[in-house]
């Protein structure tokens, strides 16, 4: 059977890209390797009566847009704020963000009087250009060399950045080019006010603060929102598969087969193989990691030399280990043992830059952070769904731990329980008794993201946040547009603009060119 558009792939942008198809009118087929829809969005059983996210574990990025547009709130879709921010537990102290500017300042001032005096401007200045880039993440990139629309694109582009003052202007041109060490040093003297913003600037980076380009990657993580409040961190009710199973359903609604247990295993000129039996599409849409697509599904004689080249040198990599944790008990911090908003906050544990600096420099050269940097999110605080009363004691949780440094090249297969009692030592030491209160949990390192998800080298992203693997460049230059060198293949997932994390924004843009090629209207 011939459809007019197959989707590789069931994650969150496969979805995406999917219904914006076939609610313009196409037959739209998706093919999903795993058992399940949703890609890293998922939400598993880990332990009897312990559910949680599998992979990507929180949600900002997800654009209002798609959600909107594709009725995911009527799917049942249901995202709650954190109470907080963030928290930082320290050796005498405690550092938290959220719950209102004012409030922030006054945390800020019990370490620096200065640091709570520039907080305000250091919020606008991120948020003007946020507001710009979180715009252009929508709107197709420019092809360096192309025709007259990618003169037009340019010209878009160049009109929102205008709007920019100078000062933003500089402020810009130095988060895409510096790193978040100077950058916040510029802004902040106090080392626990500098960690807990730092912390967005090497997560799933596998780099060091004092690295330039890192400024970008916390600026990234700024384009966020959660129910129309900007900069704001958030759960969705079910864990990140509720995002996903409300995009498979729109996606069936709009009459799209999904089919999963489905790997394909070649992509040909207008047809894919899957279990060794051909599918034509007029369009072929990989959710892939680029690397994947054009160095394992696709014929390399199909691609010239030089871009068959550069795709084998498109940086991928992630220091991440991901872990899900079943809890007997709220963990009791040192510093704040009672329950609190604390507790539904994202729990930074790595009280400096330099404390960052030295787990990379440890991972480069041992494979593993002595001391890693470790994030808790406790999701049960907000969420009761994920615990199953009738097989877990009262008072049990589940804990999600998003992990740095972990060197994608260590040999997996013999340190990975290394890992998990390094990352363990590090809770523990902020959260006594946390060991002991462990009644299951599950592990991914960086090979594993990468065999369960294809996230190659574990890279969450889909390839670095770097300046050159960047919009135009995004993942090649002169290729930016979502269109493959090979007529119609097209790429919908995080490799292209504008990158990575929940964001539906490459599904979107990419439906929006293949609708173009083929003569129909976006859907508004």
């Amino acid at each position: 059977m011939k459809y007019d558009a197959i989707v590789v792939g069931a994650g969150h942008n496969g979805l995406t890209c999917a219904c914006y198809l076939a609610r313009a009118g196409l037959k739209v087929k998706v093919l999903e390797r795993r058992a399940v829809v949703g890609g890293a969005a998922v939400t598993e059983e880990f332990h009897p009566g312990f559910r949680n996210s599998v992979a990507a574990y929180t949600v900002s990025l997800l654009q209002a847009k798609v959600i909107r547009d594709l009725r995911l709130a009527e799917h049942g879709l249901r995202i709650v704020e954190r109470p907080l921010s963030n928290f930082l537990p320290l050796d005498n102290g405690y550092l938290k963000v959220g719950g209102g500017q004012e409030t922030t300042q006054s945390e800020f001032a019990r370490f620096s009087q200065r640091d709570a005096k520039r907080l305000p401007a250091y919020w606008q200045s991120l948020e003007r250009i946020a507001d710009v880039l979180r715009a252009m993440a929508l709107e197709t990139p420019p092809n360096v060399g192309g025709g007259p629309r990618d003169l037009l694109r340019l010209f878009s582009s160049g009109i929102k950045l205008k709007r920019l003052d100078l000062e933003a202007r500089r402020d810009l041109l130095g988060l895409f080019t510096r790193s978040a060490a100077d950058w916040l040093g510029d802004w902040f003297e106090s080392d626990p006010v500098k960690a807990v913003f730092a912390f967005d600037a090497v997560v799933g980076a596998y780099a060091s603060p004092y690295h330039p380009g890192t400024a970008y990657v916390l600026l990234h993580h700024c384009f966020g929102e959660v129910n129309g409040k900007r900069g704001i961190w958030g759960h969705a009710i079910g864990g990140m598969g509720a995002i996903t199973q409300a995009l498979a359903a729109e996606a069936r609604r709009l009459g799209a087969e999904i089919e999963c247990n489905a790997p394909v295993e070649k992509i040909l000129d207008g047809r894919v193989v899957v279990g060794g039996h051909e599918i034509e599409a007029r369009a072929v849409i990989a959710n892939v990691n680029p690397k994947l697509l054009f160095l394992k599904l696709v014929d390399a004689s199909t691609l010239e030399r030089d871009f068959r080249e550069r795709i084998e040198r498109y940086k991928c990599g992630s220091g991440t280990f991901r872990m899900n944790v079943a809890l007997s008990a709220l963990p009791r911090f040192s510093v704040l043992p009672e329950p609190g908003p604390h507790h539904g906050s994202g729990i930074i544990m790595a009280p400096s830059l330099d404390y960052m600096d030295r787990a990379y420099l440890d991972a480069r050269a041992e494979g593993i952070a002595r001391r890693p940097i470790v994030e808790m999110v406790i999701p049960s605080t907000l969420d009761p769904t994920l615990i199953d009363p009738a097989l877990v004691p009262k008072g049990a949780h589940v804990a999600s731990l998003f992990c740095q440094h972990f060197d994608p090249a260590a040999d997996w297969k013999s340190r990975k329980s290394e890992a998990v009692e390094r990352i363990f030592d590090i809770v523990e030491s902020h959260a006594p008794g946390f060991k002991a209160s462990v009644v299951g949990h599950s592990a991914l390192s960086p090979a594993d993201l990468e065999r369960e998800f294809g996230l190659v080298g574990g890279d969450i992203f889909h390839g670095q946040l770097s300046l050159d693997q960047l919009w135009s460049a995004r993942p090649i230059l002169g290729h930016a547009d979502y269109r493959t060198p090979i007529r119609g293949l097209y790429l919908c997932g995080s490799g292209a603009h504008p990158g990575g994390g929940v964001t539906g924004a490459p599904g979107h843009n990419c439906a929006r060119e293949v609708l173009r090629d083929f003569g129909k209207r976006f859907p508004r």
